[in-house]
């Protein structure tokens, strides 16, 4: 059963100097609770999809839908995780994981019930009254990411959230992560830059082109969680990604710069 699919998708971002073709007739289906990572180079149109999956910019032509409901706009059933971690400064940690649940009407003593529960899942409920500059960057990021389930989304979007980080700590948060998906079996969608985080994570790796993004190729990654990083069957699905990745931007390169 598909949660999302994505059907002939394209963005084009028209100004008055020049039309940019950001996407080019992405179709994919995302399985339900499927870890699914994107991986492309820089400018290919990642965060750009991931955006139009969430209902935070509109697609040119094509068409979104999750659980048969196509995508118009943002919506509680799709929690956004991003690399800033966006937590709000003058609340609290409990306060910010509940503020979803404040804005569905929920009481306070329920909203935080949810809330501490959640802080429970990622070792952080004896930190709840701490404000977030209080905290580490990879604490910051388990806020965010709880933040969001607290909703009780069918979607997780996730775009290069652990990309800030130190090595060690995106290392133990990609663990989390993991230990959170399998405790919840939401699907998420996972933007990375990291070819080694991607086959770590993901049930399938999609590997996108150099701007218009174009789907290359879809990496079925049947190797048993948790994955050992320097396995042979690791190491082979890795090498085999970046060498079309490495492919993609010598075919592409030029005086240009992609952000």
């Amino acid at each position: 059963m598909s949660n999302i699919i994505i059907k002939n998708v394209s963005k084009r971002f028209v100004s008055k100097e020049k039309t940019i073709k950001a996407l080019d007739t992405i179709n994919l289906d995302v399985e339900e609770g499927e870890f699914l990572c994107i991986v492309g180079p820089s400018g290919c149109g990642k965060t750009t999809l991931l955006r139009i999956i969430a209902g935070l910019d509109e697609l040119t032509t094509g068409e979104i839908s999750i659980d048969g409901r196509v995508v118009e706009g943002p919506g509680y059933d799709r929690g956004l995780v991003f690399q800033q971690y966006s937590l709000f400064p003058w609340r609290s940690v409990i306060e910010n994981v509940a503020f979803g649940l404040e804005m569905k009407g929920l009481s306070e003593d329920k909203r935080y019930e949810i809330a501490e529960e959640y802080l429970k899942l990622v070792g952080l409920e004896g930190f709840k009254d701490c404000s977030p500059y209080e905290l580490s960057g990879g604490m910051k990021q388990r806020v965010a990411i709880v933040r969001a389930l607290a909703n009780d989304p069918e979607v997780l979007l996730m775009d290069e959230p652990f990309a800030a980080l130190d090595i060690q700590t995106r290392n133990l948060l990609q663990k989390e992560l993991l230990k959170i998906w399998k405790d919840t079996r939401k699907t998420i969608v996972f933007i990375t830059h990291n070819v080694d985080e991607a086959v770590f994570l993901g049930d399938r790796v999609v590997v996108m082109s150099a701007r218009p993004g174009k789907i290359i190729k879809v990496f079925e990654i049947n190797i048993e969680r948790m994955r050992n990083r320097v396995g042979k069957d690791f190491l082979k699905i890795r090498g085999k990604i970046l060498d079309i990745l490495e492919k993609e931007i010598d075919i592409h390169i030029s005086p240009r710069t992609y952000h």
